[in-house]
């Protein structure tokens, strides 16, 4: 029998301090998304007026959208290719390193999405009674390594390597948490779990001996390839496969009001996704946009980008957000009641099969085989 649940403000808390991966925003530029949503309708008829309004600048979509410091390639490529654009829509990028700062914002109204989040701090958010809406992904599996110091004796042989020991992360976390479940083991009391604010300080307590094993985010494959004391021995995808990293998430009120709006931005994504999944060139390409306007170099891109476990995705797993919901509840980390929360209610799989199969009529021929692969995917993941 588990320990008694956590309260849900305090796992918030702990959680949403670590990643994975402007003011108040309406959709048009003068802040009314129904304005935006709605405008070129002529209210009279005749080609003379017809004409007239056609020959009207478009109404501008704004939106502010959260980045990490791993960024997210789809969105930086339709930013870069103009495809956004073309959509009518205006991306601003608002910096956040912790999942908790921008959950905070994107409640208060002050981002419209997040993309590189996680899922678990989302999952959290729901079970604590804030109506947040999954409409799709963007790391399907994140390159988010175990880490040790490279003179561990003990040979890793799997999640069991860490019963007994002290691990720098959270307990919450349900790639982990899972697999020692499956194997009969209790995850919040077998493992001694530390905390630490930010994936440096758990990087820096694995090497001065305060904690035996970290597990950290996709960005810090680079840090970790710079430290001659630190190794990895696995990654999570290694204990999880498809076990749904980074989500892209709205609140529902936003959804509600801007639902055609994000079914744009989706087909969007599933475009760049497509163009990047086309070819090693374009992945290079894709790459190479993604470091300009990151600022970041090359050897930081390649030491995650490079990597099998780096999938990414705009789909969005249902049945993995399902099952970490579920993991999340059976191990305490979810707020008393989740279980009267049908968690499926906040997963858009309508929404983004609309959008998937708008993308593949609009765009398919630009590569037809990524969307009978998405087909196919979409049904393995979510029907």
């Amino acid at each position: 029998m588990m320990k008694k649940r956590l309260a849900g403000l305090l796992v918030l808390g702990l959680v949403f301090g670590l990643a994975a991966c402007g003011g108040k925003t309406g959709e048009s530029g003068e802040g009314s998304s129904s304005v935006s949503e709605s405008a070129g309708a002529s209210e009279s008829g005749g080609s003379e007026a017809e004409k007239a309004e056609a020959e009207k600048p478009q109404k501008t979509v704004r939106i502010n959208w959260a980045r990490d410091n791993s960024g997210n390639t789809f969105l930086e490529l339709a930013i870069e290719k103009g495809w956004l654009k073309e959509e009518g829509i205006e991306i601003t990028e608002k910096p956040f390193d912790a999942s908790n700062d921008a959950t905070t914002a994107l409640l208060a109204g002050d981002i419209d999405i997040f993309s590189n989040y996680g899922t678990n701090g989302p999952l959290q958010t729901i079970a604590s009674g804030e109506n947040l809406q999954i409409i799709g992904g963007y790391m399907a599996t994140g390159c988010m390594p175990i880490i040790t110091r490279t003179d561990n004796p003990d040979e890793w042989k799997g999640v069991e390597s860490l019963l007994g020991k002290t691990v720098a992360a959270d307990a919450s976390d349900y790639t982990i948490a899972g697999p020692l479940l499956e194997k009969g083991y209790d995850p919040k009391t077998d493992v001694k779990w530390v905390h630490y604010p930010n994936y440096s300080d758990m990087t820096a307590a694995v090497i001065k001996g305060e904690a035996d094993y970290a597990v950290v985010g996709t960005s810090r494959n680079f840090e970790i390839s710079q430290q001659p004391k630190l190794k990895i021995v696995a990654y999570r995808s290694d204990l999880m496969p498809w076990y749904s990293c980074c989500r892209m998430v709205v609140t529902d009120k936003y959804l509600k009001e801007n639902r055609d709006t994000m079914k744009k931005v989706i087909k969007t994504l599933l475009r760049a996704q497509a163009y990047y999944e086309a070819s090693d060139a374009n992945k290079e390409e894709c790459k190479k946009i993604l470091g300009k306007r990151m600022n970041v170099t090359e050897d930081y891109l390649n030491s995650y980008m490079n990597n099998e476990h780096f999938r990414i995705s705009v789909d969005p797993l249902k049945h993995e957000v399902e099952r970490g919901w579920n993991i999340l509840g059976k191990t305490g980390f979810l707020s008393d009641g989740w279980e009267n929360i049908k968690v499926d209610d906040h997963i858009q799989t309508e929404l983004y099969k609309e959008a998937l199969d708008e993308a593949e009529k609009d765009y398919g021929s630009e590569n037809p085989e990524f969307y009978k692969k998405m087909q196919d995917f979409y049904t393995e993941h979510n029907a």
